[in-house]
């Protein structure tokens, strides 16, 4: 069962947020790390926390398809159906991003990388927050992911600004990610 965050709680992790924090957050599958994706100190300091390089790009979680609309405005009506379908849900999806997103979030990549969440604590989060925000995996560059609060301390001690606690999805895997233009998996 995925808890819901409480209130004060949620207030806190949104208040870290605002003040250019990383946090972490329970997802899907793993602990993730979260920051605002138009800050771009957050972001560096995310990066600089997981030793990810900056061409690779990062993740943008929603809690519903207004908070994206932006980048789906330009997209075809079946693609936007093919969206709605898989959303809310744990599929990332790789969209064009015609130049609306940062080159920290999407680094060397004509596209971004987006899902709408249904876990409860990601949306909550992004829903108090009023926007998506970053979602990568907690742990470092080549580790594996951390599937337990205490993995996430272990990682990251306290480097992070807060913790929302709750629990991670019964999904095995990190989500998946396909892109939208020719539908194949890039990650199953």
């Amino acid at each position: 069962m995925v808890l819901h965050p409480a209130p004060q709680r949620l207030r806190a992790a949104v208040s870290a947020l605002r003040q250019g924090g990383v946090i972490a957050c329970p997802t899907e599958a793993v602990w993730g790390l979260s920051c605002d994706p138009f800050n771009k100190d957050a972001v560096a300091h995310l990066l600089a926390l997981k030793a990810r390089p900056l061409h690779k790009g990062l993740i943008l979680a929603a809690a519903h398809e207004s908070q994206i609309d932006f980048l789906l405005a330009e997209l075809s009506k079946q693609q936007r159906q093919t969206l709605a379908a898989s959303w809310p849900g744990p599929v990332t999806w790789l969209l064009p991003h015609r130049g609306l997103v940062p080159a920290w979030i999407s680094g060397d990549h004509a596209t971004v990388a987006v899902r709408v969440s249904a876990h409860p604590v990601v949306n909550a989060l992004c829903a108090a927050w009023g926007g998506p925000l970053v979602s990568s995996s907690a742990n470092r560059a080549g580790a594996q992911p951390a599937r337990e609060l205490f993995q996430v301390r272990r990682f990251f001690g306290d480097q992070l600004d807060y913790l929302l606690s709750g629990r991670i999805g019964s999904s095995e895997r990190p989500t998946g990610i396909r892109d939208l233009a020719s539908g194949h998996i890039i990650r199953d």
